[in-house]
């Protein structure tokens, strides 16, 4: 278990699922080989054009530049999430228990595991969207 201090890498950042990448979206690795492969395959007698291949880079260039934009950006987001619920230390704070009852006690601190934050109020590990008011 982490606490405050450290942040995940962006891989850390994203809740476990278990559930299998979706295979009907192209990523930066799969562009590359596909790009291999056309120029493995080519005909030297009539090989790409310099256009094409200046262009088909591009796409490439960009598609490197957006997946390290989105990585960049589920990392900011949870260190946003970090500290909204690193504000609510030493306040009141009213949630809803394991067994769905509310409850309410004092937040002392956060923490983060496996990408996931939590709360802990009056020793209880409390998830974000559990709590339903800050006083």
């Amino acid at each position: 278990m982490s606490t405050i201090g450290s942040v995940p890498s962006s891989g850390d950042a994203k809740p476990s699922s278990g559930a299998a990448p979706d295979r009907s979206i192209l990523g930066k690795d799969d562009f590359l080989k596909l790009f291999a492969t056309q120029l493995q395959h080519q005909d030297p007698l009539s090989p790409m054009d310099n256009m094409e291949f200046m262009g088909q880079m591009a796409q490439f260039s960009t598609l490197e530049q957006i997946t390290n934009l989105g990585a960049d950006f589920e990392r900011l987001m949870f260190v946003n999430q970090v500290s909204q619920n690193v504000g609510m230390i030493g306040h009141t704070v009213d949630y809803v228990d394991d067994s769905g009852q509310a409850a309410k006690g004092v937040a002392q601190g956060v923490t983060f595991e496996d990408g996931k934050i939590s709360v802990s109020i009056d020793g209880n590990d409390v998830a974000p969207d559990h709590i339903t008011g800050v006083r």
